[in-house]
């Protein structure tokens, strides 16, 4: 169990800071659009990510980050906020089976319990557990992973919280077929990409975690201890991975097809959407929209991790 906590951790750890590269406008160079940050409070850290809203004519958009491990009730009010929209879009590479139902809350524990064995987070995207084909064997360890990590913080796992099976939920990513191909015809691997995003150099500097404060929290079993050092770098993951968006697979290719059903259901009437995405696609996404016609129409922000002083 703790091999799979420090292969989370690993994952973590390989997110310094990096930020996308600026765009710019009339020879002006623009700050990167943000999706995800840490806020401090004299009482609590918040880990907390964005709700940002699009509109077309009259239709409209809500970018809607996620992190994958997060706080129950973060999870709950999403939930709740999913039911408003006429069509909200997922993100999940393999198929669009019916999803099993989420754990109920008193079965789970809340928070503090365990949890039981759909892209940012980590900087990996994975896959809604009850909507893979067959061939998900790839990504097994990654839920394994993120199972065990919401474990040893107390937190609950994406997965398990969020009801996919409501009628209104679409699928809007790569079928494993697709996403096979592509990474073959570019020569891809999440393992070299998640090196790639590692290995890029930060442009501003972010509060490194320190090793002996883990290892101390980890040993005492402080999990507000290990969510106090791990919260700047997951605030800092998504800016590792948005600033490799492009002409890539993990990022491009998806956000390229999550944008085609997005079309496909206004073209079918739909007037209130939302996109359930993790947040390092939506700098990328923002651009595309943009460029499509959207016009940006606000934000706000939603608490996911909430860490006690």
């Amino acid at each position: 169990m703790k091999n799979r906590f420090l292969l989370l951790l690993t994952c973590f750890l390989s997110c310094a800071r990096a930020e996308p590269e600026p765009v710019e406008a009339a020879g002006v160079a623009a700050e990167a659009p943000e999706f995800i940050r840490v806020e401090e409070t004299d009482t609590a850290t918040h880990l907390q990510t964005a709700v940002v809203r699009f509109t077309k004519g009259e239709a409209s958009v809500d970018l809607i980050g996620a992190v994958h491990i997060a706080d129950r009730k973060y999870y709950e009010a999403l939930n709740q906020r999913f039911e408003g929209y006429e069509a909200l879009l997922f993100e999940g590479i393999g198929g669009d089976q019916p999803a099993a139902a989420p754990e109920p809350a008193e079965a789970a524990g809340g928070d503090e319990a365990a949890e039981e064995a759909p892209v940012d987070e980590a900087p990996v995207e994975e896959i809604p557990a009850a909507k893979v084909p067959a061939k998900k064997e790839k990504l097994d360890g990654l839920h394994t992973a993120y199972e065990s990590g919401a474990k040893w913080l107390g937190l609950a796992y994406q997965m398990k919280v969020i009801d996919y099976r409501k009628a209104n939920f679409v699928h809007a990513d790569l079928s494993m077929a697709e996403f096979t191909a592509l990474q073959q015809q570019r020569g891809e691997s999440l393992l070299g990409f998640m090196l790639k995003s590692g290995l890029k150099k930060p442009d501003k500097p972010v509060k490194e975690p320190s090793s002996l404060k883990l290892l101390v929290s980890l040993v005492r079993g402080d999990k507000n201890g290990l969510k106090r050092e791990l919260v700047h770098t997951l605030g800092a993951g998504d800016d590792q991975v948005a600033a490799l968006a492009g002409d890539n697979v993990i990022i491009g290719d998806r956000n390229a097809k999550c944008l085609e059903v997005l079309d496909r259901e206004v073209l079918a009437g739909k007037k209130k959407l939302g996109i359930f995405y993790g947040a390092a696609h939506f700098p990328d996404m923002e651009k595309r929209l943009v460029e499509g016609g959207w016009t940006k129409a606000g934000e706000e922000w939603m608490t996911a991790w909430e860490i006690g002083k």
